[in-house]
C-alpha cells in the first residue's frame, strides 16, 4: 500500500487553515489553531488515532472561533479523503468506547462515501474555559461533509464536560484508526458496490 499522507490548504476571507495527515503514522501531532482548547482535543485524535497530523490555522478569532472551527473540520476531513483514495484494502468501519472517569463515550465511523451525522451529546455548560461547546458539532459536521463518512457520536453519560469532549475526540481517534486501517484479509474497496 502507498503513502497516504495528504495535505489540504484552505483560504477563505474568514481563514487560512493548512492541514496534513498522515494515516499510517505513530500520532504525532503540531498544532496550531489559536483555540487551545480544540488543539488539546485534536492531539486526542492524532495519538489515539496513531495518525501524524499537523494544523495551522488563523482566523477571525476577534469576533468568535464558529468559522476556524468548522473550517478546520472541514480541512481535516477533505485531508482524509485525499488520504484514503480509493479506499481499496481498508476496514471501512471503526467504533470505540472510551471512558473517563465517570464519563463514557461512543464513537461508530463507516467510510461510506456518503456524509452523515448522528450528533448525541448534552454538556452540562456552554463552555470550556473560553472554548464554546457547540462548536463541536460544527468541527464534526465540516469533516463528515469534506471526509464523506457517516458519524455517529454519542456521550453516554458524564458530569464533567471536560472529560465528555475528551472522551468524545479520543473515540473518534481510536474509531477513525480502525476504519482506515488496512485489512490483510482484503482485495478491493468494502463494498458490493465496487466503490465507495
Amino acid at each position: 500500500m502507498s503513502a497516504r499522507i495528504a495535505t489540504v490548504k484552505r483560504e477563505t476571507l474568514e481563514t487560512q487553515i493548512q492541514a496534513r495527515v498522515n494515516l499510517d503514522g505513530v500520532g504525532n501531532a503540531s498544532l496550531s489553531s489559536g483555540l487551545a482548547f480544540l488543539d488539546h482535543m485534536l492531539d486526542q485524535i492524532a495519538r489515539h488515532g496513531l495518525i501524524d497530523l499537523e494544523i495551522e490555522a488563523r482566523g477571525d478569532l476577534h469576533i468568535d472561533a464558529h468559522h476556524t472551527v468548522e473550517d478546520i473540520g472541514i480541512t481535516l476531513g477533505q485531508a482524509v479523503a485525499r488520504a484514503l483514495g480509493d479506499k481499496r484494502g481498508i476496514r471501512r468501519y471503526g467504533h470505540a468506547y472510551v471512558p473517563l472517569d465517570e464519563a463514557l463515550s461512543r464513537v461508530v465511523i463507516d467510510c461510506s462515501g456518503r456524509p452523515g451525522l448522528e450528533y448525541h451529546i448534552d454538556f452540562p455548560r456552554a463552555r470550556i474555559g473560553e472554548f464554546d461547546v457547540d462548536l463541536f458539532r460544527e468541527f464534526f459536521q465540516g469533516f463528515v461533509n469534506h471526509a464523506l463518512v457517516t458519524l455517529h457520536v454519542d456521550n453516554l453519560r458524564g458530569r464533567n464536560a471536560h472529560h465528555i469532549a475528551e472522551t468524545v475526540f479520543k473515540a473518534f481517534g481510536r474509531a477513525l484508526r480502525m476504519a482506515v486501517e488496512p485489512d490483510s484479509r482484503a482485495t478491493g474497496v468494502p463494498s458490493t458496490k465496487g466503490s465507495l
